[in-house]
């Protein structure tokens, strides 16, 4: 059998790769999958010569003993380790690994065939065993690489929801703070705005604990809450958040009236805060006595929000990443640049979307977009 494989060696290699092509979503370079078909048929001849000689101590160094029990690696193990590892980076599934080599076995059988040429019961023994501990070691390695993508994506996502906590809470905090020092000054009195708006902090600051709690419920398979709210108190209620952001900032904060009648439904404490991310977001980077814009209305059986500023445009290439986790766009790095990260995924988890349009020269307009609820609506009264 190995003067048969060496003298086929190229046809069946091609006959291989025809397979794969075959199959969906194989693109992976030649030199991706070096240590995949060809050098597994090399170390295979080997095996076959070496043991046909009388040495089968060094054909199990070459491809290991039957039932793979040994103590280190056979050098078919190694490359078929390093092909599984290769495989799953290129995001192949479990069941292509296997492919690899059952193609090749498929490919000896029918080129013998064709040719009529006759292999011997120790020699089909040999290749079942080259291909059980290959396909084994590089299934092991395959689901090895796997478990530790995922451990680490897990990781990764664990540390953006406790960034996302963290961002939230400093921002209410925040605002907390400066609402407490205007009613320290005694220049402002404890019922009015500056006092309502330490309510609603502190209120927001509860709501993102019970939305940790939530997350959590979520994770166990337990649905997240969802209710129907009017869009006027929405916009009104990430209004009242910011208020004191945009004089901080110094710009005006511009929201024409919202008809009262359009209703949307979500989790409302993850609506507001993800409208008042972008406003903050907004603040952050418009121009000085420029204004934000905040238009909210209903576009057929869609709600959409818009927040439109003066930030003069944005610069090439940052529409595609601002919304990535810990993105900053200047150089001002008083926040985590997780904002509008934070903004997208809470949108995202009521049916919507948040996207950016830019406005050359201008500034750019954020568009949070989202079914619109169809259940009737009251007036907001004074307490919404």
């Amino acid at each position: 059998m190995h003067v048969f494989l060496s003298n086929h060696r190229e046809e069946l290699i091609t006959r291989c790769k025809t397979k794969v092509a075959q199959r969906p979503h194989r693109s992976a370079t030649a030199h991706q999958l070096a240590n995949g078909i060809p050098m597994f048929l090399e170390q295979l001849t080997r095996t076959l010569r070496v043991e046909e000689e009388g040495h089968r101590d060094e054909g199990a160094r070459i491809s290991g003993p039957a039932g793979g029990d040994a103590t280190s690696l056979s050098q078919i193990g190694v490359s078929a380790t390093a092909h599984g590892k290769q495989l799953m980076e290129l995001g192949y599934s479990v069941d292509q690994v296997v492919h690899d080599y059952g193609d090749l076995c498929q490919a000896i059988t029918d080129l013998a065939v064709e040719r009529d040429a006759p292999f011997s019961p120790d020699e089909f023994r040999t290749l079942n065993r080259c291909l059980d501990n290959a396909i084994a070691d590089a299934v092991t390695e395959f689901s090895l690489q796997r478990e530790v993508e995922l451990a680490t994506r897990e990781s990764v996502d664990a540390n953006e929801r406790i960034g996302a906590l963290v961002h939230e809470l400093r921002n209410l905090l925040q605002t907390v703070q400066m609402s407490f020092r205007a009613l320290e000054s005694g220049k402002v009195p404890v019922g009015g705005t500056t006092g309502g708006l330490l309510k609603r902090s502190l209120d927001s600051m509860a709501s993102l604990l019970e939305r940790a709690v939530a997350e959590v419920r979520v994770k166990a398979g337990v649905p997240a809450r969802t209710e129907a709210m009017s869009l006027a108190s929405l916009v009104a209620d990430a209004r009242d958040s910011v208020a004191s952001d945009a004089a901080v900032r110094g710009c005006t904060l511009v929201v024409p009236v919202v008809d009262p009648l359009i209703s949307v439904v979500g989790n409302r404490p993850l609506l507001v805060a993800a409208l008042v991310n972008v406003l903050q977001n907004a603040f952050k980077f418009t121009r000085p006595q420029t204004s934000v814009t905040l238009r909210a209305g209903a576009d057929g059986d869609r709600v959409k929000v818009d927040v439109e500023d003066h930030c003069g445009g944005l610069a090439p290439g940052l529409a595609e990443t601002m919304f990535r986790p810990f993105t900053q766009g200047s150089a001002d790095r008083s926040g985590l640049g997780l904002g509008l990260s934070i903004a997208r995924r809470s949108v995202e988890a009521d049916g919507g979307t948040l996207t950016v349009r830019d406005v050359p020269c201008s500034g750019c307009v954020m568009t949070i977009d989202l079914p619109r609820s169809t259940a009737p609506r009251r007036l907001p009264s004074k307490e919404d």
